[in-house]
């Protein structure tokens, strides 16, 4: 595994600080919302149309061109779930707002939206990723502790996911020096239910609860991927303490590697299977950990930095965005899958969600004018082109574009359109794979 840290995200000078409006924050909301919208999805549909609120307009249009409707979510719906948040005392943060977390506006596919409850301040902290097995020993739990608590001395928020074993053991001793929890559900759907009293202390003590998911969503399996992206993606660092050879630890380590940032690794005894990805790891070049002081020296030459959001995001005014479906899933690889379906019982019992989210990537900023879509049977006949170009293994978008002949800007509108027909499924490296 490469160690990341040579691949982090570019130095940018930090774009002001914009606020979205209230009926911005509802447009984006209720795009995000939108059937077969994602943070990539909702990318490009802000980039090709300008402004949310053009996207939701045209939406139907777009979808239907490639013989599918879409249901787009309403501004009912989503004033409601603003007001549901606010009534648990939380907000809806921008990728572009004070308060969103600054390395994760870098990564492939991040939130144009993020519910917050609890403190915005800790989310502009620098953030340490502590996550590891939910069945850990006596030790492990030892040992993330102490990692936690000395990180935190050395002024590192600890963001982790909220789970049983080495995530709580993170969180109770980050809560002094400040702690983010991912929800792989809505932010009123706590999983597991027994770390309720933690997630009261979190708060209590100025840390965070984070969340993409709608209110309401009840945590799948394969929505746990989709938190640990989030969780690694706001930290410059990812440490592993205690993971077997098949679990979601070893996801968000290779998302922490893809990222750009470091992935440390605490090592175990080879007798016990709770060290073996753990020990992988870092036969593969993760950093060897055994005590703060070793996070600290590599993770400190990358601070200070200011980190802008993928390109595309607007730097002024605010609402021209656009993105792209996110199924968990496709931050995966064929490996990655299986052990999602194979997750431990606490987490792959997760009750199945009652209705189907489309999460997003952040938008990129409006590149002007619209393409000009040319006569329907041409159209139809570039699509075909495009698709026979396809496969099931991810192509980059770049060589979709050299192999057709067709121009960039076409392939991205038909690219959209079969997004929104759920026909492809994107992949981290701007790649995208046909869906049979």
């Amino acid at each position: 595994m490469a160690r990341g840290e040579n691949g982090s995200p570019r130095d940018a000078g930090r774009p002001a600080d914009v606020r979205l409006s209230d009926d911005e924050r509802a447009a984006w909301l209720q795009l995000i919302r939108s059937e077969n919208v994602g943070p990539v999805t909702f990318r490009e549909l802000i980039r090709h149309f300008g402004s949310a609120v053009a996207a939701l307009e045209g939406l139907p249009e777009l979808a239907a061109r490639s013989g599918r409707r879409v249901r787009i979510a309403s501004r009912t719906e989503a004033e409601r779930e603003i007001d549901q948040l606010s009534r648990l005392g939380g907000q809806f943060v921008g990728i572009r707002e004070a308060g969103y977390p600054a390395w994760l506006k870098a990564i492939d596919a991040a939130p144009p939206l993020l519910s917050v409850r609890g403190s915005l301040a800790v989310l502009e902290k620098p953030m340490i990723a502590i996550v590891g097995a939910r069945s850990a020993s006596v030790v492990g739990c030892r040992l993330a502790q102490r990692l936690a608590r000395d990180l935190g001395d050395g002024g590192f928020v600890i963001a982790s996911g909220l789970a049983r074993g080495i995530d709580a053991a993170a969180h109770e001793a980050a809560l002094d020096g400040g702690t983010v929890a991912v929800f792989a559900g809505g932010l009123d759907r706590l999983y597991p239910p027994e770390n309720a009293a933690l997630a009261d202390r979190i708060l209590e003590s100025g840390g965070a609860h984070v969340s993409e998911m709608p209110l309401g969503w009840e945590p799948r399996s394969r929505d746990f991927p989709r938190r640990n992206r989030l969780v690694a993606g706001m930290a410059s660092g990812t440490v592993i303490v205690e993971a077997a050879q098949r679990s979601g630890s070893l996801i968000t380590a290779r998302l922490a590697g893809e990222q750009g940032r470091a992935v440390f690794a605490v090592p175990g005894s080879p007798l016990d299977p709770r060290a073996a990805g753990t020990n992988q790891l870092i036969k593969q070049g993760a950093h060897l950990v055994t005590e703060a002081a070793d996070v600290l020296e590599i993770v400190a030459p990358m601070l200070g930095r200011a980190f802008a959001p993928q390109a595309g995001w607007p730097v002024g005014g605010s609402d021209g965005l656009a993105e792209r479906r996110f199924d968990g899933a496709s931050f995966l690889d064929a490996d990655d899958r299986l052990d999602a379906d194979a997750m431990p019982d606490d987490e792959a019992s997760a009750r199945e969600g009652t209705t189907r989210h489309a999460a997003s990537r952040p938008g990129m900023a409006n590149e002007g004018p619209r393409a000009v879509v040319p006569d329907a049977a041409q159209h139809d006949r570039d699509r075909d082109r495009l698709v026979e170009a396809l496969g099931p293994a991810p192509t980059e978008i770049d060589a979709l574009i050299r192999f057709t002949g067709l121009s960039a800007a076409l392939v991205q509108m038909l690219l959209l359109e079969l997004d929104l027909a759920g026909r492809i499924e994107h992949h981290a490296g701007q790649r995208v794979s046909l869906l049979h």
